[in-house]
């Protein structure tokens, strides 16, 4: 009898642990300074792309969601300390972020592109590897890494924000801006009169975006990859492309470029 009450309390105990997992949040961490993937609306409420996702992945684990607004170099840490459960932010799956964080089954492609200014003389990205010519970064993003490894006779300057890199490029004080397509081409699009974007890729394959998890969360990063494949069948990828980036996509089909979905 006293097995029975053990065995009982045994399964009871893990009963409740699971349910008490299932209901707990799901705490996506991203930086909401990349429209329109991650933004706020004018209430100050999260929007875009990503958050959208981030909901429907939650609705499809059946788990609320909570994003936390984290600046891009505190989101890995962030995600190393448990204070997010996982990091959905536009982030390019790279060796090197590989070694310390997990990340899912690749959900978008993009590749680097250019934005220069029309008195610049740069045409593509073997201009920009010369001596006196100027760069303009976002620190820590694979624009920086690329200008680091591939452009070391440029000087590179570095920026925490996206637009005081773009103002640079502007004011003329840098010959170009190197970030993805998208974001070059939303760029473009506010300044016409003052910068050219070249969208053409010059890397040798794209990059892909992929949701980052905790180091060894295997039962997460299952979940999260079903729901991916699931979400490039069922049409969600689809319809977000219709909401947030219909102009931007017919600019890339335009060109030939293939778009990030």
């Amino acid at each position: 009898m006293l097995k029975q009450i053990s065995a009982l309390l045994v399964t009871l105990f893990l009963t409740m642990t699971h349910l008490l997992a299932v209901d707990k949040p799901l705490v996506v961490g991203m930086e909401l300074q990349y429209p329109p993937f991650e933004m706020s609306d004018k209430q100050g409420n999260p929007t875009g792309v990503s958050v959208d996702l981030a909901y429907a992945l939650g609705k499809n684990l059946g788990r609320e969601v909570r994003i936390e607004n984290i600046t891009w170099d505190g989101l890995i840490p962030s995600l190393k300390t448990k204070k997010v459960d996982l990091i959905i932010s536009s982030m390019t799956i790279t060796a090197q972020r590989a070694k310390t964080i997990d990340f899912s089954i690749p959900y978008a492609q993009s590749n680097l592109a250019i934005l220069t200014n029309p008195t610049s003389g740069v045409k593509n990205i073997n201009d920009l590897n010369q001596k006196g010519k100027v760069i303009a970064v976002k620190k820590g993003t694979t624009g920086h890494i690329y200008a680091g490894k591939y452009l070391n006779k440029a000087t590179v300057l570095v920026f925490d924000k996206e637009n005081a890199a773009v103002l640079e490029v502007i004011q003329k004080k840098a010959d170009a801006f190197l970030y993805d397509q998208l974001t070059i081409y939303k760029n473009w699009n506010k300044h016409k009169e003052t910068t050219v974007a070249l969208l053409e890729p010059f890397q040798s394959s794209p990059e892909h975006w992929g949701m980052a998890i905790k180091k060894g969360n295997t039962k997460l990063k299952t979940q999260v990859d079903a729901f991916i494949k699931k979400a490039k069948s069922d049409g969600t990828f689809d319809k977000l492309s219709q909401k947030y980036l219909s102009k931007a996509r017919a600019t890339f089909d335009k060109l030939g470029i293939k778009f990030f979905f």
